[in-house]
């Protein structure tokens, strides 16, 4: 089975809900139904996030890790 997100315009939200019902619940599951926030308000909405974001803004950029050694890190399991 695979999961898909998808935002729906309010204009068609019944229909588009109306529609799913005509299916089995073998065929389809609603797992969540929520209204969209964009990215940033959602990250807001994290507790620590905003702080978690300032502090690495705040890093030396010495402490980072060049894009060469991402490769390095990615590929060995530690």
């Amino acid at each position: 089975m695979k999961t898909v997100t998808l935002k729906i315009d309010d204009s068609i939200d019944e229909k588009f809900l109306w529609l799913l019902e005509h299916f089995s619940s073998n065929e389809i599951k609603i797992l969540e139904q929520s209204e969209y926030i964009n990215d940033d308000d959602y990250l807001r909405s994290i507790d620590g996030m905003v702080q978690s974001i300032n502090e690495a803004r705040n890093e030396p950029t010495a402490k980072g890790v060049k894009l060469e050694g991402l490769d390095h890190l990615l590929t060995h399991k530690y």
